[in-house]
């Protein structure tokens, strides 16, 4: 079903923004489809022309008004940071720039001092839910000043489910709090892998796609991802289609770096990374498992059988 959107309302009228989007990839997408179904006005911005409703990041500024809002969802690293300098120079101060992406949070922090001495304000927003959120809504951690986190909460708030957006921070710290969620998204991965690895592995001709689907009526592990890998499992009940090739996009990573120089001992999030890096050397289909839940939450890219 549907989700529906509402836009925050004051004194009884909705309050409608203008936002310049750039990157209408899966969420960019996603993004644009739910301010618009909740009356907000979106400028979208993306390296392919056909997407595109502006022809240059420049356009898409010239088309909003002051103060402007632009929205980033694309990858992390050089592609964000090229974004961020090209619209330092565009922006003028009371501007905000909202980082939607997976950006290393130390990044972020930068970014906001290099946008705040043009007086130009930045927020870091972890987002979460994959496809999915253009209908289900998205779970945005806002890290920034909390008064620029207030002039664009009529957008998170048309963006999310409710009690799905909150103000976690100073600048960083949404990114920090998207970068523990992913942690601890390989460690489910990898533990609900592992327990079907083990059914499939039985003498008994299990129903796997059965027993996910049981399993979310009132037992202790039941979850969302339970119910993708019902999904997963019901189209292909070995997974056999698949190879067992499991990407990793950095969140993983930086944790475990975090927790080294923290030293702080994350055994199992550690671990479901170095899998992953073993996924790249056999077929497993503990590996396969993993990589279905990941195109069925995140429309992620698979390696076919």
């Amino acid at each position: 079903m549907r989700a529906e959107y509402d836009a925050p309302a004051k004194n009884g009228r909705i309050i409608a923004m203008k936002v310049g989007l750039v990157g209408l990839g899966r969420m960019g997408s996603g993004i644009a489809e739910r301010l618009r179904a909740a009356g907000h006005d979106v400028v979208g911005y993306d390296a392919d022309a056909a997407r595109s409703q502006v022809g240059s990041l420049r356009e898409l500024v010239a088309a909003l008004t002051p103060p402007r809002v632009v929205w980033l969802m694309v990858p992390a690293g050089g592609a964000t940071q090229a974004l961020v300098d090209e619209l330092a120079g565009l922006l003028s101060a009371s501007d905000t720039v909202v980082d939607g992406g997976n950006s290393y949070y130390r990044d972020s922090v930068r970014r906001a001092a290099q946008l705040a001495q043009r007086g130009i304000d930045f927020l870091d927003a972890g987002t979460s839910g994959g496809v999915w959120g253009r209908e289900a809504g998205f779970c945005l951690m806002v890290g920034g000043p909390k008064a620029a986190f207030e002039a664009v909460e009529p957008l998170l708030r048309a963006l999310a489910p409710p009690g799905g957006y909150a103000h976690v921070g100073p600048a960083g710290a949404g990114h920090y709090a998207k970068m523990a969620h992913n942690a601890i998204e390989y460690g489910l991965l990898q533990a609900y892998a592992e327990g079907f690895s083990l059914l499939n592995a039985s003498e008994y001709d299990y129903d796997l796609s059965r027993l996910a689907s049981l399993w979310n009526h009132g037992a202790v592990v039941r979850s969302w991802l339970l119910e993708l890998a019902e999904r997963a499992l019901s189209a292909d009940a070995r997974l056999e289609s698949l190879r067992g090739f499991v990407e990793d996009s950095g969140e993983g990573r930086w944790a475990v770096q975090e927790a080294v120089e923290r030293a702080l001992p994350l055994p199992v999030i550690t671990l479901s990374l170095f899998q992953r890096f073993a996924s790249r050397e056999e077929n497993a289909f503990a590996n396969r498992f993993i990589a279905a839940l990941r195109r069925e939450f995140g429309g992620h890219a698979v390696r076919e059988s």
